[in-house]
C-alpha cells in the first residue's frame, strides 16, 4: 500500500483484542468455507463466515490506482484516497471521524499503481453503521477545503522528506529507470510540484472515473450471515456507477538491463536499489520464479544474497529482493544500504550472486527447503480475519480462482529443479537495473558538504 491512514484511538482496542483470538481463522480451516456470495443486487464477494469472535473484516478494490493520475498531476489518486473519510454527505470531517471512533470502526483507503483499495473492520453489532458510513464515503465524499488543505500539507511534508531521503530517492529513480514515461514511473504519492496543483475538482473527477461496480472486488471474513452481508453489500455499493471511465494503460516491459544510475546525497549510508524485468502473475513459470526469488533474496536469513553480502563480507545489515507484479508489467526488485566506500563492492557482490543464480540455478537442497518453508509460512501468514480477507482479495485481483488456497501447496510441489533452472536463466541471467544514492565514494571520509540531492519530480 502506498498510502496509510491514521489509526483510530483507544476504542479500537476492542477490535484488536478480538482479532488476537482469530488464530482459528486460518487457511487450513477456512479454505473449505470460502464461498462466492452474490447479493440480490448482483454485488459479488468472496466470503468466509466465522463466528469465533464478533468481528467482521472487509477488503475491497476498484481498478485504477495511481496509473490513472494525469501525467502533470501525479498523486491525485493518493490524495483522493486520503480525502474519502474526511467528511461525506451532511457529516463534516470531524463528525465523520467521531462516528467512526464512537463505534471503534476502522476504515482505511489507499492506492497501488493499479487499484484504489479500501479496508474496514468493525464489531458485528456495528456492521450497519460501518457499511452506512462507507457508502457515504464512496458516493458522497465532500472534499471540503479545510480538510483538503490539511491533507495537502501532510502530503507535501512527506514529499519534502522524501526529496532528500536517499531510500526514497533510490526507490523513485529505480521506477523511473525501469519505466521511463509510462504511468508506472510516476510518483504515486505526488511531488512537491504536483501536489499544490491538485484541486477538489481533480479529486472528484478521479473518484467519479474510478469508483464503479464493474471493477469492484470484495472479500469479507467474519461473524455475519450471508443474507445480512448481501443486504449490506447492496446498500453500500449498489448505488455506484455501473461502469468505470478509466484511461487505458498500455502494457510495458521494464527497461532492458544492464543500466546503472546514481545520485549524490551527503548521508552516511548509500542506498542501493536493483532489479530487472520480472514475470507476470499468470505466467506458467510464476511459482518457479517465486521459489527461486525466495532462495536468492526472499527476506529470510538463509538467502544467498544475505549469506554472501551480509554474513561473509559484512557489507550491509540486510538485503532482500521481491517479485512485483502489476496488471501491465512485472519486476524483480531488491534493496539494501551500506557505507559509501563499500557501495561499489556491495553492488558488485549482488550483481555477481544474481548472475550465478542465472547461470546455475538453485540446488535440489535449496529447492526442497524453499518448498517446505513456503508451504508452512502460508498458513502462519493468514492467521487473522483481516489478513485472510486481504489474501482473498488479492487472489481475486490476480485471477487465481476461489480454490487457490486449496491448490497452492500442490502448485508449489509441482515445481521441478529443471523448472527453477530454466526460469532463473530467463529472469536473473540478463543483468541488473541498479540505482545508488549517497555520498560519492571518494568523499566518504571527508567532511560533509551541502547536499546535491535532485528535486522530487
Amino acid at each position: 500500500m502506498i498510502v496509510t491512514r491514521r489509526q483510530l484511538p483507544a476504542l479500537a482496542a476492542a477490535i484488536l483484542a478480538a482479532a488476537s483470538s482469530l488464530a482459528a481463522v486460518t487457511p487450513a480451516s477456512a479454505a473449505a468455507k470460502v464461498q462466492r456470495l452474490v447479493s440480490p443486487g448482483g454485488i459479488e464477494a468472496w466470503f468466509v463466515q466465522d463466528a469465533t469472535v464478533p468481528l467482521v473484516a472487509m477488503e475491497y478494490a476498484f481498478a485504477g490506482g495511481s496509473s490513472q493520475d494525469a501525467a502533470d498531476k501525479p498523486g491525485t489518486g493518493s490524495f483522493t484516497a486520503n480525502m474519502l473519510d474526511e467528511g461525506a454527505a451532511d457529516l463534516d470531517s470531524k463528525t465523520f471521524h467521531e462516528r467512526l471512533e464512537r463505534r471503534a470502526i476502522e476504515m482505511n483507503f489507499s492506492v497501488t499503481r493499479d487499484h484504489l483499495r479500501g479496508s474496514m473492520r468493525m464489531l458485528k453489532e456495528h456492521s450497519d453503521e460501518a457499511f452506512g458510513l462507507l457508502k457515504l464515503a464512496l458516493t458522497l465524499a465532500r472534499f471540503d477545503s479545510e480538510p483538503l488543505e490539511r491533507v495537502r500539507a501532510q502530503m507535501l511534508s512527506s514529499a519534502r522528506r522524501e526529496s532528500t531521503n536517499p531510500v526514497s530517492i533510490a526507490g523513485r529513480k529505480f521506477w523511473e529507470q525501469a519505466y521511463g514515461t509510462h504511468p508506472y514511473a510516476r510518483a504515486p504519492n505526488g511531488t512537491l510540484e504536483s501536489l499544490p496543483a491538485i484541486q477538489a475538482a481533480d479529486l472528484k473527477d478521479y473518484a467519479r472515473r474510478v469508483i464503479a461496480k464493474d471493477t469492484l472486488k470484495v472479500a469479507v471474513v467474519g461473524d455475519i450471515t450471508p443474507d445480512a452481508l448481501g443486504k449490506l453489500l447492496d446498500s453500500t455499493f449498489g448505488a455506484l456507477p455501473a461502469k468505470a471511465d478509466l484511461v487505458p494503460v498500455p502494457m510495458v516491459e521494464a527497461a532492458k538491463p544492464p543500466k546503472h544510475t546514481s545520485a549524490i546525497v551527503d548521508v552516511p549510508q548509500t542506498s542501493v536499489n536493483f532489479g530487472g524485468p520480472g514475470v507476470a502473475r499468470n505466467d506458467p513459470d510464476f511459482m518457479a520464479a517465486y521459489i527461486v526469488n525466495h532462495i536468492l533474496g526472499g527476506g529470510t536469513l538463509s538467502t544467498r544474497l544475505y549469506k554472501e553480502v551480509r554474513e561473509k563480507r559484512g557489507l550491509v545489515y540486510s538485503v532482500s529482493e521481491s517479485l512485483l507484479w502489476m496488471k501491465k508489467s512485472s519486476l524483480f526488485a531488491g534493496s539494501t544500504a551500506t557505507r559509501a566506500d563499500k557501495a561499489k563492492e556491495t553492488l558488485d557482490t549482488i550483481t555477481s550472486e544474481i548472475a550465478r543464480m542465472g547461470s546455475e540455478g538453485p540446488t535440489q537442497k535449496e529447492l526442497d527447503e524453499a518448498k517446505s518453508y513456503l508451504k508452512g509460512s502460508q498458513m502462519l501468514a493468514l492467521d487473522t480475519s483481516s489478513k485472510f480477507a486481504t489474501a482473498l482479495l488479492q487472489y481475486q485481483l490476480d485471477e487465481l480462482g476461489i480454490d487457490y488456497i486449496e491448490k497452492r501447496n500442490a502448485i508449489v510441489d509441482a515445481v521441478t529443479l529443471d523448472d527453477t533452472k530454466r526460469v532463473a536463466k530467463r529472469i536473473w541471467g540478463q543483468g541488473l537495473l541498479s540505482v545508488s544514492v549517497g555520498r560519492a565514494a571518494q568523499a566518504a571520509t571527508e567532511p560533509p558538504v551541502t547536499s546535491t540531492a535532485p528535486k522530487a519530480n
